[in-house]
């Protein structure tokens, strides 16, 4: 009978969004056949006897000992080694190495400046800035006070999408805009989407391209669309919440586990 270990994502992980993300494991749960065991990322000590582990975690014990696993040919969604690319400063320069759409470093309408060693855990950890004094002003806060490194780039007007993925068979975009789910309202500072045409097939392309270089089979994140109808990916994670299309998504993710 196949094994199947489930890890929940740690809460710090999923600012305003624990339910969400615990919810999009559990509709694949619900369709796995066999044995399966789900466990708080915090709670994976060691590998046991499993066939397939199926992991939401963000932590470095989590990724380290999802390493392990693959090292030892088994089954792990998503790769220990492509959620450690994760780590917003690592993707960043993986992104600008390999020539991803992304926005510049600077620009004229302000920053965004994140932090670098992980994903955002609070709303401190992203934060606007509308010229460069502030910026200035924020970076100094970020080493005074958090005392971890971080990332810069231009903020780019336009519309805030949020796209999903499951390997190359699943893909999916929305604006959050439309609905006003987000996690704390950053996308605000964009404005109401103008639904910009833009080159859909080139858009999921490059999203592709990217989730190859990370590594990445169940993946999601954010980009912006200007008004000319380029396409800057701003952000990009190990598996989302997909809560716009959560059922679908389980049954895509659920394909993944059977090849």
């Amino acid at each position: 009978m196949k094994k199947t270990l489930a890890l929940y994502r740690d809460p710090r992980f999923s600012p305003n969004s624990v339910e969400k993300d615990k919810a999009i494991l559990e509709a694949v749960i619900r369709r796995l056949e066999g044995e399966v065991l789900a466990m708080q990322e915090s709670e994976f000590k060691a590998l046991g006897d499993y066939d397939l582990y199926l992991s939401m975690g963000r932590l470095p014990s989590t990724f380290s000992l999802l390493k392990k696993a693959e090292e030892e040919g088994r089954k792990v969604i998503n790769s220990g080694y492509a959620i450690e690319r994760c780590i917003r400063g690592s993707l960043d320069k993986l992104m600008r190495q390999n020539g991803i759409a992304m926005p510049p470093l600077e620009g004229k309408h302000g920053y965004w400046l994140k932090r670098a060693d992980a994903s955002a855990q609070d709303q401190t950890d992203v934060v606007y800035c509308p010229n460069n004094d502030c910026l200035q002003a924020k970076q100094r806060l970020f080493t005074r006070q958090k005392a971890i490194p971080y990332i810069v780039s231009a903020h780019v007007p336009g519309d805030v999408i949020k796209f999903y993925g499951v390997g190359k068979s699943f893909f999916r975009y929305f604006y959050p805009g439309d609905d006003h789910d987000w996690k704390f309202s950053d996308e605000a500072v964009n404005g109401a989407p103008h639904h910009y045409t833009f080159p859909i097939k080139d858009f999921q392309k490059e999203v592709f391209r990217l989730s190859e270089l990370v590594g990445l089979e169940v993946y999601g994140g954010d980009a912006i669309i200007d008004s000319q109808g380029r396409f800057y990916l701003i952000d990009f994670n190990d598996w989302p919440s997909f809560s716009r299309c959560k059922d679908e998504a389980a049954l895509a993710i659920l394909k993944l586990t059977e090849k």
